[in-house]
C-alpha cells in the first residue's frame, strides 16, 4: 500500500536542506513536494485556494479532524509532503521530517483506535495517510488564503441598500 506524509513547517525552515536530507535517504525528487503558504492580510476568515482544498480534501478525506488540524496549521506555514511506496518507507520520511523540526499537529484524543491502520502508532498515524498520491490532488508551491468576501462586491445591493 502507498502512503502519503504530510509535515507543517514553521516558514522560516530551509526546506532544501530538507529535500536533501529525503534524497539521501533514497526518496525521489519527484516524490518529495514543498509547498509555502502565502497569506493576504487580515486572516481571522480566510479562503484557500482551489488546488489547497482539493489537497486536503483528498488526503483527509475520512477524518474530519486531522482535516481541520492540517488545514488550520499548515496556514502561514510550510509543507512538507512525501510519498512512499510502503509503510516503512513512510516511517522513515516521517523520522527525518520529525529530527528535521515538523510541527506536532495533533488529533484530538479520543477512543476511535479502529481508524488507525495496522502497523501504526497513532504517533504515526498524525502524519502519515494511507494514500497513494493522486495526480490530480497535490499542492501547489505556493499556495493563498485570501481573505472571505464580506458582502457583495457591489455596495448597493437592488433594493438600494448598503451592504
Amino acid at each position: 500500500m502507498a502512503y502519503t506524509v504530510v509535515s507543517v513547517f514553521p516558514q522560516t525552515v530551509d526546506t532544501e536542506e530538507i529535500k536533501k536530507d529525503l534524497r539521501e535517504k533514497g526518496f525521489n525528487e519527484a516524490d518529495i513536494i514543498v509547498s509555502r503558504s502565502n497569506v493576504e492580510t487580515g486572516l481571522d476568515d480566510y479562503q484557500e485556494d482551489a488546488q489547497t482544498k482539493g489537497f486536503f480534501d483528498y488526503v483527509f478525506a475520512h477524518d474530519a479532524e486531522m482535516l481541520n488540524a492540517y488545514r488550520t496549521h499548515s496556514v502561514g506555514k510550510s509543507n512538507v509532503v512525501v510519498y512512499a511506496d510502503d509503510l516503512e518507507r513512510a516511517k522513515l520520511a516521517k523520522a527525518v521530517l520529525d529530527e528535521k523540526g515538523a510541527l506536532e499537529v495533533y488529533r484530538k484524543p479520543s477512543d476511535q483506535q479502529k481508524d488507525i491502520p495496522d502497523g501504526m502508532t497513532e504517533q504515526e498515524y498524525n502524519g502519515i495517510i494511507a494514500k497513494a498520491r493522486h495526480n490530480i490532488y497535490f499542492l501547489d508551491p505556493e499556495r493563498t488564503y485570501s481573505p472571505n468576501s464580506r458582502g457583495m462586491e457591489d455596495t448597493m445591493d437592488d433594493l438600494g441598500s448598503k451592504d
